[in-house]
């Protein structure tokens, strides 16, 4: 009798998950049957949904229910706290599994280039997103002494970084920050948060959504200047055809024409102001020079030669994420991606037998979590064709319970699904005394304790 199809996933965000999914709704899950496991280097599964957006958004958080459905199958495993490549290789991973998916995301910052980011108080938005989100491997304290800051970007990471900035430490309460991530907000002396942009309003990355969440807040005044407020034939163009680009344009044009209010922290989003260097006395930030830019038809802009300097003690980098290379794999620096063609990986112009990718290790990290559900969707039907076509190396131990006997004997303390129901409940239990859904467990040993490992 031909046993199932034994897969490994290496990342329990939602690639990986949308990728086991993929797996379960194709013709193989009836017959032979399918086996996934899904491997994951934190104790606690989801990925950038945990450890990536803003507390205060638990609207996006409730695609943790979808994926949990994914995960409570049958024909699925949670391995937690095991990390590729140190505790399993991808020679031992081949040795058990028909196939290996790659799912892992971007955790660094993508670099800036312009002189003085080595700077005291020059921060990537990357490191101080771990942070409010309650990361395990990183400070447990954040430096906010700054009452005038910048942040670099006009996508999505720096609307959080910025907002998280302006808001006081009560009203993040409700959420699930853990008490040294309220600590550190309470203790913030922030009272001018500068979003920067090079380009002009057409042309920023914010959703619709998350750019009027800005000004729900009491306590943060939204300002845009009107003069910021251009669009040439390519800008146009762009509304024309991108609804969302339209509605964030529109809302940007609403704020730029009211009236300042008196709400205590200011917020301003500057487009046409090109960041090109990071100010430093005594080897700390005091302030960030700006160049004037201009349209040039096509919707991009040029050098005016007209610079700004600004009254600044802290940056912020939200210039975008970039993946970890990946050991045993190919590698495009410039991109910060596995080389593939529709998911299988490819190393000499041949594919990497048994060898996938999706999600942000394979495109980058653009788009939102629903444009992940398209690359699992292509990879697995890739996998599944090599599979029909015999193209996939055989696993000398397919055995499922071979892969926990190796992780046993290794010593690794490894989470499992129903050590994530554990974790849940025991964080929702510390936020029950004051009334919030939960308080977030920091600390790895917290986390592994909690969840039984």
């Amino acid at each position: 009798m031909p046993r199932p199809l034994r897969v490994a996933i290496v990342g329990a965000g939602p690639a990986g998950i949308y990728a086991a999914d993929a797996l379960l709704k194709s013709e193989a899950a009836v017959e032979p049957g399918v086996s996934i496991d899904l491997f994951e280097r934190m104790p606690a599964p989801f990925g950038l949904i945990r450890y990536g957006v803003a507390p205060d958004h638990p609207r996006i958080k409730g695609i943790i229910t979808a994926l949990h459905q994914v995960l409570d199958k049958p024909q699925v495993r949670l391995f937690g706290n095991v990390d590729y490549p140190n505790d399993i290789s991808l020679d031992e991973l081949q040795s058990f599994y028909d196939a290996v998916i790659f799912s892992t995301g971007a955790t660094a910052d993508r670099a800036l280039t312009i002189p003085g980011v080595e700077l005291e108080g020059s921060y990537g938005a990357a490191d101080f997103v771990s942070w409010y989100d309650g990361h395990p491997d990183v400070p447990r304290t954040w430096p906010l002494e700054a009452e005038k800051v910048a942040v670099l970007g006009v996508g999505n990471v720096a609307l959080d970084v910025a907002r998280i900035l302006a808001k006081t430490a009560d009203e993040l309460l409700p959420t699930e920050i853990p008490a040294n991530v309220y600590d550190g907000i309470k203790a913030n002396k922030a009272l001018e948060v500068h979003v920067f942009g090079r380009r002009g309003p057409a042309q920023a990355k914010f959703s619709p959504m998350e750019l009027r969440e800005l000004d729900h807040s009491p306590n943060i005044e939204v300002i845009v200047n009107p003069e910021d407020i251009d669009y040439d034939e390519g800008s146009i163009a762009t509304r024309r055809a991108n609804k969302q680009a339209d509605m964030v344009a529109k809302t940007l044009e609403n704020w730029a024409i009211r009236d300042i209010g008196e709400r205590p922290h200011k917020l301003f989003l500057h487009f046409f102001e090109s960041p090109a260097e990071i100010l430093g006395e005594d080897g700390k930030v005091v302030g960030l020079r700006t160049e004037r830019t201009e349209l040039d038809g096509t919707g991009n802009v040029k050098g005016t030669g007209n610079f700004t300097d600004w009254d600044i003690q802290s940056v912020y980098r939200a210039v975008g994420y970039l993946s970890d290379e990946l050991p045993k794999l190919p590698w495009d620096v410039e991109s910060g991606t596995v080389p593939d063609e529709g998911g299988r990986v490819i190393e000499a112009g041949g594919h990497l037998q048994s060898t996938y990718v999706t999600g942000w290790i394979r495109r980058g990290p653009v788009g939102l979590i629903g444009h992940t559900k398209g690359d699992a969707n292509e990879t697995v039907a890739n996998l599944l064709a090599d599979h029909a076509e015999g193209r996939l190396s055989a696993p000398a131990a397919p055995a499922p319970e071979a892969v926990e006997a190796f992780l046993v004997e290794r010593s690794i303390r490894f989470t499992t699904w129903e050590g994530w129901h554990k974790l849940d409940a025991a964080e929702k239990a510390l936020g029950e005394p004051q009334g919030r859904e939960r308080v977030k467990i920091v600390e790895r040993e917290g986390m592994l304790d909690a969840s039984g490992a």
